[in-house]
């Protein structure tokens, strides 16, 4: 574990250095994000400006939602995403092959190597929508609830990284790895607009348990906002426990049957 640990610091730090030593794409990667939160921000203002309440759900539980789902995706893309969304094209045109040649684990290299500070931004802007939905709601902030808010935004993040190496391990096994793209952002896209507790019957099955989307912020804001019931908690923490194990066992099982570009 520790050596895991340094091994994750070292990439982060080289990565440090080669991103500062191009200062204007670094902090132009700010500036974009930025503007993309914004753009969000207004376009929730719009859809939801004229509305107290989607699903049951109070107009300060729908900006709680809005800042973490930001807030996921702000980790997200800091620390795995730009790492994760290569291994298709790194698998097809077997660059892949460097990774499994050199000393460490190939999946821990993959994921840590393109860290992004650019996105940092995104957190405190993120965190200041979730601190004003916390305010019209009226939600007394103690430190259970903080910490307990913290962990499960943490735990969302890993099963968002979860989807997104499942999804892209599949390529192990198919030639063309395009509607993979295509479906996570759709995925993401619908999810993002919507919290999970409007999800009935089959769409409640297929975003809550087959490709848990629906959860990844709806979970979070309801433990903030004491809406959270203990069978909800449950099933939460297992979805994570079971997509991680079936994440680096379905890695595993993509390397055993990897083309190299040698073969």
């Amino acid at each position: 574990m520790t050596r895991s640990l340094r091994f994750i610091w070292l990439l982060i730090k080289m990565k440090i250095v080669r991103t500062m030593a191009f200062r204007f794409s670094f902090f132009g990667v700010f500036f974009a994000d930025g503007m993309l939160f914004l753009i969000q921000l207004l376009t929730f203002a719009v859809i939801y400006g004229q509305v107290d309440s989607i699903g049951g759900w109070s107009r300060g539980q729908m900006l709680i939602f809005i800042g973490t789902f930001s807030m996921i995706n702000g980790l997200n893309m800091i620390i795995y995403f730009f790492g994760v969304v290569e291994i298709p094209w790194k698998i097809r045109d077997g660059r892949l092959d460097t990774y499994l040649t050199k000393p460490g684990n190939a999946l821990l290299r993959l994921t840590f190597e393109s860290v992004n500070l650019g996105s940092i931004p995104l957190l405190f802007l993120s965190g200041a929508i979730i601190a004003w939905g916390v305010s019209i709601e009226g939600i007394v902030i103690t430190v259970p609830l903080m910490l307990g808010y913290t962990g499960m935004v943490l735990l969302m993040t890993l099963l968002w990284y979860d989807m997104e190496v499942i999804l892209r391990t599949i390529p192990f096994f198919v030639i063309s790895a395009t509607s993979i793209d295509w479906l996570e952002g759709d995925m993401l896209m619908l999810n993002f607009k919507i919290p999970g507790v409007i999800y009935k019957g089959f769409f409640r099955i297929l975003f809550y348990f087959a490709l848990p989307y629906g959860i990844m912020a709806t979970v979070p804001t309801q433990l903030l906002s004491g809406a959270m019931t203990k069978s909800g908690l449950i099933h939460s923490l297992a979805v994570v426990l079971v997509f991680t194990v079936f994440t680096f066992w379905f890695w595993k099982f993509g390397l055993k049957h990897y083309k190299s570009a040698s073969s």
